[in-house]
Parts: structure tokens; C-alpha cells; sequence
């Protein structure tokens, strides 16, 4: 039997709120031990343009092809498509032959190994040193962490280029844990550490049975935000209206409402505006389809370029107040994208432990957003806002019906976190 890989790609989103929230330094588990390579992180600067826009492009794709086959069940809908990325390609730098073929094919990756590795820490570079130009305008530090964690089996032999690879492109080494004769603890201590990762806000990750004794890895990846809005919505001037599901009913739901200059263009089939944290870096795009089954089983990596038309106006917005939690495995979906093999007998992680003897047993995604008058609990990148001399041409955006967002970080056109409003009286469950 061949042992178990565990993938876990935790993404959490903390929305801005009244007093400073702050994640803690990582705790050590009781009892893991650290193994690391002995290489450094590398710098970045060799890093081309061109490689990190190809990067985003194929994580868009990816991202758009994830969105349409998992289960979205029918509520409201969270996902981080980078931090599903990030937990796949530390993976996929222990595949091989076949195995490491389908997984570029399913998680669309173009560039090759040598280059795809140093984008993706060119990627977190650039994500985790948002916040510079953030001016703290509702009392919030602008926050946006991606943290990477490898869990082994005590005594498990990892092959020296793979704990460099994870070094020197994804800054971590790893915690040995005892799966084999202390499982439930070991499950525990990655728990644990998660939530000590999320201010406590998600609890139990990986549920009871999800280790066993044939455990040797798990991978995990973490995203955290928090951060205000560019322009505060007034609370005073929140108000209930009726927003219409998919099914033709009606719901009482708070609207915000505001009056900004913002980015905003329309086209036949969907309506886009840009609203801008703190800092302009990240932003959120709310994206209105005339038609929600349509925009929604057709959605791909160009379902953002009707945004790079934007231009600036004078925008009335209202908009719901909302909140998403989604946990779903994507092992279903990734084997429908086309790289099954790798939940098979036939898996070929040799890269990982210079065997043939590891397969991926699932790849566990959880997410979270509240958007509030304050800020939103969400990543994202978005184009810079180009100023225009003129004077803004106004517009009123009414979203009282079904919705999409995304947040997306500014400068490297990165999908860090997207999903749909279906009802936003719905609470996070």
C-alpha cells in the first residue's frame, strides 16, 4: 500500500474591523521537530516581468477551471485560487513522468520547473509586502500574510532537492510529526497550528480520520487579509432593500451605500466596478452579470478582461453586506482537470522521497469573507487606478441581485481570492 500525501490549502480572510487584529507568530507543536535544507531563500530580482504575468495568467485559468468543477452547493461561495496554487506546486515539485505532466496540464502551468518555482516566490514576495502605502483609515493595519507549511512523518527521508526547492522558492522547511504511533496528536498539532495561523477562526481543518498511520505529508498554505476600504462606506448610511435570488424571491438584506470615483465599465452582458482597499495595492471587483447561469458555467481566465477597460466615474453604489465560508475537497475537481493519476497506485512523487510509494490522498480547501462598512476579508490584485483629468461621467450600480467578486492584487494582476453572493442574508457557516 502505498503511503498517503496529504495536500491542505487553507485560505482565510479577515475582514477589517474596529481595533488592530494581528496573526501570531507561528507556535511549535509539541514535539515536531525541525528539518530544513541548509540553502537560504533566494531573492527575487531574476525574476522577469514576463514570468510572473504568465504566472498570474495561468493561475487564472486554473483558478476560472477550479471554480467550475467543484461543488459550490447552492449558497454563497469562497475560494483562494492562489493559495490552492501555491499548496499544488510545492506538491508538484516532487512529481514526476507522468504524474508531474498531468499536474501542469490540470493546474495549467506553462512556464517550466526552473522558472515556474522562482515566480511563484517572485509572487509571494510581492503579496507579502503589501501594505506600505496603507494609511490605517479605519483603525486597521493593513495585513496581507501567505504562509507556507510542510508536516512530515518523524524519521520520513525527504531528498535534499525537494527541502531545497521548499527553501529556497516557498520559505519553509518542515515539522516531523509522529503520524504512525501518535496520529490523533498529530492531527491535533497541525490543527492547532492552523488556528493559531487564523486568530482562531478556523477550527478542526483537518477532521478526525483525515490522518492515518500511512500519513507522510501534509502541505499546507495559509492566506490571511485584512485591510479597509480606500473609501469607508458610512454605516449610518446602511439601510435593509430587497435583493433578488436566483430563484425570483426577494430577501431584506443590509445595503451599503456610497458615492466614489472609482473604476467602472459596463458591457452587454456584465456590469464591473473597482473598489480599492487601503493603500490602492488590492482590490476588490464586483462583477454583475446580466444573465448569473450563463456568466457562471462559461467563467475562464478572460473573465476579468472586460476590467482592463474600466475607466473612472462618478459611481452611487449600493451594495450588500455579505459573508461566505466554503470547506470542499478539490481532489474530484483536479482529477477532472486532468491529472488523476496522482490519487492512484501509479502516482509518482519519487522527487519527494526518491521512491515510488506516495500518492496524494486529498487536497482539503477552506475560505472565508465578511464584507462590512469598514473593509473586506479578501485578497486580491487590480490594475492601478489611471486618474483621468476630466470631469467622472456618473453612474448608479444598484448589485440587488446575484453576484461575483473578486480580489485581486493590483501589480501583479494575481487572483487571490474570488467567489459569488447568491444570498446575503446568509450567514457563514
Amino acid at each position: 500500500m502505498k503511503s498517503v500525501l496529504v495536500v491542505m490549502s487553507l485560505s482565510y480572510i479577515f475582514i477589517g474591523c474596529a481595533s488592530e487584529t494581528l496573526v501570531p507568530p507561528p507556535t511549535m507543536p509539541d514535539g515536531a521537530e525541525v528539518v530544513r535544507s541548509t540553502h537560504a531563500r533566494l531573492s527575487t530580482a531574476g525574476v522577469s516581468t514576463a514570468d510572473l504575468e504568465t504566472l498570474a495568467h495561468d493561475n487564472a485559468a486554473f483558478g476560472a477551471a477550479l471554480y467550475r468543477h467543484s461543488d459550490r452547493g447552492t449558497g454563497n461561495f469562497i475560494y483562494s485560487p492562489v493559495s490552492v496554487s501555491v499548496a499544488l506546486a510545492m506538491t508538484y515539485a516532487g512529481a514526476a513522468t507522468e504524474t508531474a505532466s498531468q499536474m501542469a496540464t490540470a493546474m495549467h502551468f506553462t512556464l517550466p520547473a526552473s522558472r515556474l518555482h522562482p515566480a511563484f516566490n517572485a509572487l509571494d514576495s510581492a503579496l507579502n509586502s503589501r501594505g506600505e502605502g496603507a494609511h490605517d483609515v479605519s483603525g486597521n493595519a493593513f495585513q496581507l500574510n501567505v504562509i507556507n507549511q510542510l508536516w512530515a512523518q518523524r524519521g520520513f527521508a525527504i531528498e535534499a532537492p525537494f527541502l531545497d526547492t521548499l527553501a529556497e522558492h516557498y520559505g519553509t522547511g518542515l515539522l516531523a510529526l509522529d503520524f504512525v504511533g501518535a496520529t490523533e496528536p498529530s492531527r491535533m498539532a497541525i490543527n492547532t497550528w492552523v488556528e493559531d495561523q487564523t486568530n482562531h477562526r478556523i477550527v478542526d481543518l483537518l477532521p478526525q480520520g483525515s490522518i492515518t498511520p500511512d500519513t507522510r505529508l501534509v502541505l499546507t498554505n495559509a492566506v490571511y487579509f485584512n485591510a479597509s476600504w480606500n473609501a469607508p462606506f458610512d454605516p449610518v448610511a446602511t439601510a435593509n432593500e430587497s435583493f433578488t435570488t436566483l430563484s425570483g424571491s426577494t430577501v431584506t438584506a443590509p445595503f451599503m451605500h456610497n458615492v466614489l470615483d472609482a473604476n467602472y465599465v459596463a458591457s452587454d452582458s456584465v456590469q464591473i466596478v473597482e473598489l480599492p482597499y487601503d493603500g490602492e495595492e488590492v482590490s476588490m471587483l464586483i462583477v454583475m452579470p446580466e444573465d448569473f447561469n450563463s456568466f457562471e458555467a462559461t467563467i475562464d481566465a478572460d473573465v476579468l478582461a472586460v476590467a482592463a477597460s474600466a475607466t473612472l466615474h462618478r459611481v452611487t453604489l449600493s451594495l450588500p453586506k455579505f459573508e461566505a465560508r466554503s470547506a470542499f475537497s478539490v481532489r474530484s475537481a483536479l482529477e477532472t482537470l486532468g491529472m488523476p493519476i496522482a490519487f492512484t497506485e501509479q502516482a509518482d512523487f519519487s522527487g519527494i522521497d526518491g521512491a515510488h510509494d506516495l500518492s496524494i490522498s486529498d487536497v482539503v480547501h477552506q475560505a472565508f469573507i465578511r464584507v462590512d462598512e469598514h473593509g473586506t476579508e479578501a485578497a486580491a490584485a487590480t490594475a492601478v487606478i489611471v486618474g483621468v483629468t476630466s470631469v467622472p461621467q456618473p453612474v448608479t450600480l444598484v448589485v440587488d441581485r446575484p453576484f461575483f467578486f473578486v480580489i485581486r492584487d493590483n501589480a501583479t494582476d494575481s487572483i487571490i481570492f474570488a467567489g459569488r453572493v447568491i444570498d446575503p442574508t446568509l450567514a457563514a457557516s
